[in-house]
């Protein structure tokens, strides 16, 4: 279990640095994505999907560079 949590935690500080404190969260539940079969990241953490894919979806979301996958 607290290598699901770590992996957790470092997506959400991935998230905190791209788009800040105040709006990863709310991103995070805002903006759907195909990519997670029409969810939202949190809809997607919440039904099991781990974190390293929720995060490469994000990451394609948001066109992030090679370097931040």
């Amino acid at each position: 279990m607290d290598d699901l949590r770590v992996r957790h935690t470092e997506f959400w500080a991935r998230m905190e640095q791209h788009l800040g404190a105040g709006y990863a969260r709310v991103w995070a539940t805002q903006h759907v994505m195909a990519a997670l079969d029409g969810r939202t990241a949190q809809e997607a953490l919440d039904a099991g999907v781990a974190p390293k894919q929720v995060w490469r979806a994000v990451w394609e979301a948001l066109e992030l560079p090679a370097s931040e996958r």
